[in-house]
């Protein structure tokens, strides 16, 4: 039999927004219970040395993620692992179908899906996934020690991703379609004094190559943006690291997006185009994209959940099944 539980607010996602929002939801007695998704601890959880979050001059990602679960637990918050696979916000309460079977209702939801890394979406790149192809240095970088390894990139993924690999591989050829990198100036600084690491610049990715029997990367084929010339490169690895988009399947056919999907909010607020529907972290940020502004709105979206709960009447016996208004306008989100 399916079994349904109300919460008074559901937590969905289980990054840096995610777990804040536990916290503070469960300091204002609301009882929250959070699901934390396909990734619990979202993309801190792939990172090594983590050196910007207040507090701690260095802390590794999953370490970071472990003390904030066991934070948002130690307040109160009921942390569920587990998938929602559909969530119907078309009506009060809201409701949300889990990969479990079980059925979330809730008087307000706090969306803290995140996001995850792009792809190329070239035909060799998906054939070699898994075999040679990742976008996940810590995840898979031990792999390949004493071999050369492509990054793919300009942005800070793809220079931590460079570094951390040449803690395993013999060369890393980061491979950059510009001549100049997107990342913070201290990133940039270390990695053009690292011996192991050789730019690539005007270049994109062309190909992957490898063989069958054993599946496996054996090289790239880098195409000049300029020229249309051909480089071949050596590798047993190629990291894709070209920065990450929301994760809106839940949402994009139902809230306001824009910038690529993510969710619109109301100007200096997390509250969505749907009244209880509040959006915080990477799934929001299109700029920031840090862990310190998404815990931050994970804060804010916890303290405006609570006071849009305390100006709801929901004792008052009126029709909770009273549609709410697809799509309406951001400003009209009162």
């Amino acid at each position: 039999m399916t079994e349904t539980r109300h919460t008074k607010v559901l937590i969905i996602g289980s990054g840096p927004a995610g777990y804040t929002a536990g916290v503070y939801a469960s300091r204002a007695m609301l009882e929250p219970i959070l699901v934390q998704g396909i990734e619990p601890g979202g993309q801190l959880t792939t990172t090594t040395e983590v050196e910007n979050w207040p507090g701690d001059t260095e802390v590794q990602g999953p370490d970071l993620m472990i003390r904030m679960e066991a934070h948002a637990r130690a307040m109160g918050c009921e942390i569920i692992g587990d998938i929602i696979t559909s969530l119907d916000m078309q009506s009060r309460p809201f409701k949300a179908q889990s990969d479990s079977g079980t059925v979330y209702t809730a008087d307000a939801v706090i969306l803290a899906t995140g996001a995850r890394a792009k792809w190329l979406g070239l035909p060799s790149e998906e054939a070699f996934k898994g075999f040679g192809v990742s976008a996940c240095a810590t995840c898979d970088g031990f792999f390949y020690r004493g071999q050369e390894i492509v990054v793919v990139g300009g942005g800070n993924t793809a220079v931590e991703e460079a570094l951390f690999l040449t803690n395993f591989a013999s060369k890393v050829t980061l491979i950059h379609r510009r001549d100049e990198l997107r990342s913070e100036k201290i990133l940039q600084d270390r990695l053009f004094k690292n011996p192991k690491i050789e730019p690539l610049w005007f270049h994109e990715l062309d190909e992957v190559v490898g063989t069958d029997m054993p599946k496996g990367v054996e090289g790239v084929r880098a195409r000049n943006v300029k020229t249309g010339e051909i480089t071949e490169i050596p590798c047993k690895g190629v990291f894709i690291a070209i920065g990450h988009a929301p994760a809106n399947e839940l949402v994009k056919d139902t809230l306001e997006t824009h910038m690529g999907g993510y969710v619109v909010t109301k100007p200096d607020s997390t509250a969505t185009s749907i009244p209880g529907i509040f959006a915080a972290g990477d799934l929001t940020d299109h700029k920031y994209r840090q862990a310190v502004t998404s815990a931050g709105m994970g804060c804010m979206a916890a303290l405006e959940a609570e006071r849009w709960l305390a100006e709801q009447d929901l004792d008052s016996g009126k029709d909770t099944t009273e549609p709410l208004g697809y799509g309406a306008p951001v400003d009209a989100a009162e």
